[in-house]
């Protein structure tokens, strides 16, 4: 089963793009920022996590956001997606990434990470 972990959304100015973004939703940092990734959360009640993600991109010619999604079996959920339609996408992963990149049958980019519920 999947759920949406996070909305990421790329930007230029990170401090900046907190401010606004903090204010417009209602949100907080969920832990200190660091200068190029935040997450933000509701102040109160539940609701879907904003990731801040600092960009080199212009958002006029490249995709700048996109969602993560949540798996407790990643591996089985990235199947899943790619007999639906999905496709996986050429990425250059870190060491011990836990996450997949993905593109939905449009060409639209997400993320597919192992996180048990809760």
């Amino acid at each position: 089963m999947l759920r949406v972990g996070s909305i990421v959304w790329g930007v230029r100015n990170v401090p900046r793009a907190i401010r606004f973004w903090c204010e417009a939703l209602a949100y907080r940092p969920l832990r200190e920022p660091s200068e190029d990734w935040a997450i933000l959360v509701p102040r109160e009640g539940p609701g879907v996590q904003f990731a801040i993600s600092a960009v080199s991109s212009d958002a006029e010619s490249h995709q700048r956001h996109h969602l993560d999604l949540y798996a407790a079996d990643r591996a089985a959920e990235v199947e899943r997606l790619v007999a639906l339609g999905a496709r996986r996408v050429d990425w250059r992963y870190p060491d011990g990434a836990d996450y997949v990149v993905l593109a939905d049958p449009d060409g639209n980019r997400f993320c597919v990470i192992e996180k048990q519920p809760g």
